[in-house]
């Protein structure tokens, strides 16, 4: 079965939640507030967080930090802040996807599903590719360099992986808009072109001779390897 932690701190909305999930044959442990939260984290293991932004003690930004800090675990921020710069500062700061407050149970559920799905697709086939002298390992959800690890944010390498996954193939940001943030996810697709700027950044050691990431104007990105 598969590990699921919410950390929701209104008993009764927990409550729903985990009926719902267990209903789908999930494995679920509780939380009630930030420090339970991260000891349960560490001792659970689950391949998902739900996690409330407004918890008693430590807030659902700490948590999500620090889980970040140690992790690549899908997280799903829960919140009555539907802002849409609250939403942004969730999805920028690592969060997987965000859901508003009030929501129906069974679409927490396919959201879940949806996450846990776009997050297996990314560690499917090859576990570890090698191009020239930069190594890939999906598993352990790192990138090295000339053997030096590269540092990422979370969202930054999930795209990176995702077109490492698929090589020398061309994705428009509308496709890696769906595939990396998500369907529900209401920015603008700037920034796609932004995480592209900063991964850029971060292979500028990467010989031109192994490979680049492509812009092709009115189509989108590609990860080109010449192997």
């Amino acid at each position: 079965m598969t590990n699921i932690l919410i950390v929701e701190d209104e008993l009764p909305i927990s409550r729903v939640l985990k009926a719902y999930l267990e209903k789908h044959q999930f494995c679920v442990e509780q939380a009630f507030n930030g420090d339970e939260a991260q000891r349960k984290f560490d001792s659970f293991n689950p391949a998902l967080v739900l996690l409330d932004v407004m918890l008693p003690g430590r807030s659902g930004w700490s948590i999500l930090e620090y889980i970040r800090s140690k992790s690549s675990c899908p997280v799903i921020m829960l919140t009555a802040l539907g802002h849409i710069d609250n939403k942004l500062t969730g999805l920028n700061q690592g969060a997987d996807d965000y859901i508003t407050k009030p929501f129906i149970a069974d679409e927490v559920v396919a959201r879940v599903k949806a996450v846990l799905r776009r997050s297996k697709q990314i560690i499917e086939g090859d576990q570890v590719k090698q191009f020239g002298s930069l190594k890939i390992d999906f598993k352990a959800y790192t990138v090295t360099l000339h053997g030096v690890e590269l540092a990422f944010t979370p969202k930054d390498l999930s795209l990176f992986l995702f077109l490492a996954q698929y090589k020398n193939q061309t994705f428009t940001r509308e496709q890696l808009i769906e595939q990396v943030w998500g369907m529900d996810y209401e920015g603008s697709d700037r920034a796609v072109d932004l995480a592209i700027k900063r991964i850029r950044r971060s292979l500028e050691n990467w010989p031109a001779s192994e490979g680049e990431i492509r812009t092709y104007r009115g189509l989108g990105y590609k990860l080109c390897v010449y192997e």
